[in-house]
């Protein structure tokens, strides 16, 4: 182990003893303390699943980017392991940022972004980014090979690559950013150390964004998804309301060929927090996507606690008949299923009915009849500061949060489905929560901040009448 790598193992477990857990996840993953971002290098190797992710170990705020490291056997218990790379090379010296995984053979290998400053950091005018090659036989110590491939001339944002393999080559994009222009990047090459420049990937159009991040390209009933982060964004009306977004369009390429899509840009998560999400293949052959729980620029009152930054729960993605896709938790979430309680409630008239005191791991499913429910607004809420509810007149699906004392306050929301039923699975954790709609036809993710006595689950009907078909809710244990 390195000095670097050491240094960031010994303030970990000292800072990890500090932490405040009032909000620390039960069920999702969080770095042990220090600040936590973007997923990368999600893989399965050697009977485990590895997850790591951006860390900055020294303190709960942004600084120069190390990989944290955790494993797990069945994608919810997951094991703390040493932090994997640190930012100690002339090739990384400001960070290591984010990247992906791959298996060759018996070796791990990690792809990341070296990020450095030839010059005072001030400006991007001496910002440099190049993609960097890390192997491991363990899965656990790496052995860093340095830069594989140098910045383009005329480029200094160029970061996040993501590799996989199709027929004899491997391939790769990468996010980058022409003046105000998004581009994802392609590269190929036989053996993970040479690769050759295969031109521009896809580019945005206008008002698409001033730079792409964190492009993911994979296949979903033999058609093409590329899933990225884009910067720069407008919010219009209901949508691209966060900062920054995330979602994907689809499309037809071949190796060789130029990628062909219908320009539709689609949002995967509709919440307040959700970011760079994450694909990897498990061993059964399921495409499943984690995305950093957070926002950028958003207030995160965690970090008060010692600790900043959690993932979503895996979510498994397949591609509806609408060619829309449709993600929904894996089936694994269901083996922390406690006992169920049911509610009784089935027609709420103007009134208020208590499911739940306390609730800081629940797994929560309701079934509207919307056809049958007149009431002006209708749902559930956590204490004060959560609801989630239908919006009769606007026709939306809400999920509103009120933390004033923490600066979040806010609703995000999607459309009504279509037909008289309205099916959600809402798993409420500590500081999160995530509501999937319909059997993953949309979600909403959210960070949450209940203070002691707030976490009291209510549903409720306003002005008319809300008819249940069911409700009910699993307590959550690991």
């Amino acid at each position: 182990m390195t000095s670097l790598l050491k240094k960031a193992e010994e303030t970990l477990e000292k800072a990890h003893a500090g932490i405040n857990p009032r909000w620390y996840p039960r069920y999702h993953l969080a770095a042990r303390a220090g600040w936590m971002n973007d997923p990368n290098g999600l893989v399965w190797f050697d009977g485990w699943y590895h997850a790591f992710y951006q860390h900055h170990p020294y303190s709960t705020k942004w600084g120069p980017m190390h990989w944290g490291h955790a494993r797990s056997k069945d994608l919810i218990h997951w094991e703390h392991l040493p932090v994997a790379l640190a930012p100690e090379g002339p090739a990384d010296k400001d960070g290591c940022f984010s990247g992906s995984a791959v298996v060759v053979g018996d070796t791990l290998a990690l792809i990341y972004t070296g990020h450095k400053f030839h010059g005072p950091a001030d400006t991007d005018d001496n910002l440099y980014q190049v993609q960097c090659l890390a192997t491991s036989g363990d899965g656990i110590h790496f052995e860093r090979h340095g830069m594989v491939i140098d910045t383009p001339p005329g480029l200094h944002h160029f970061r996040d690559p993501k590799v996989w393999r199709e027929g004899e080559f491997w391939y790769m994009v990468v996010g980058s950013r022409v003046g105000d222009t998004g581009q994802v990047r392609l590269y190929r090459s036989v053996d993970l150390h040479k690769w050759y420049d295969e031109g521009i990937f896809a580019e945005a159009e206008q008002g698409m964004g001033y730079m792409w991040e964190c492009p993911d390209f994979f296949t979903l009933n033999d058609r093409r998804v590329l899933m990225f982060s884009p910067q720069g964004v407008a919010a219009k009306g209901y949508q691209n309301r966060n900062l920054f977004q995330s979602g994907y369009l689809l499309g037809e390429w071949q190796p060789g060929q130029p990628f062909t899509h219908d320009g539709q840009f689609i949002e995967i998560d509709s919440g307040h927090d959700f970011y760079a999400p994450q694909s990897f293949l498990s061993p059964d052959g399921r495409r499943i996507v984690i995305g950093w729980l957070d926002m950028w620029e958003s207030p995160m009152p965690e970090q008060q606690d010692g600790w900043a930054g959690m993932l979503s729960l895996p979510r498994e993605l397949t591609l509806g008949d609408n060619n829309r896709l449709i993600m929904k938790p894996v089936e694994e979430v269901s083996a922390m299923r406690g006992s169920y309680f049911p509610v009784p409630a089935h027609c709420l008239k103007n009134q208020q009915v208590f499911v739940a005191a306390d609730a800081e791991a629940v797994e929560l499913i309701l079934q509207w009849n919307c056809n049958e429910s007149a009431a002006e607004q209708y749902g559930v809420t956590l204490g004060d500061g959560l609801r989630v509810y239908v919006d009769n007149q606007a026709q939306r699906l809400v999920l509103e949060r009120n933390y004033l004392d923490f600066s979040l306050a806010g609703t995000r929301s999607i459309p009504l489905p279509e037909g008289n039923r309205l099916s959600l699975r809402i798993f409420i954790d500590r500081s999160s929560v995530e509501v999937f709609v319909n059997e993953g036809e949309a979600c909403l993710s959210s960070r949450i901040y209940p203070q002691p006595g707030q976490r009291d689950i209510v549903l409720f009907a306003n002005s008319g009448t809300a008819v249940l078909k069911e409700a009910g809710y699993w307590s959550l244990d690991k």
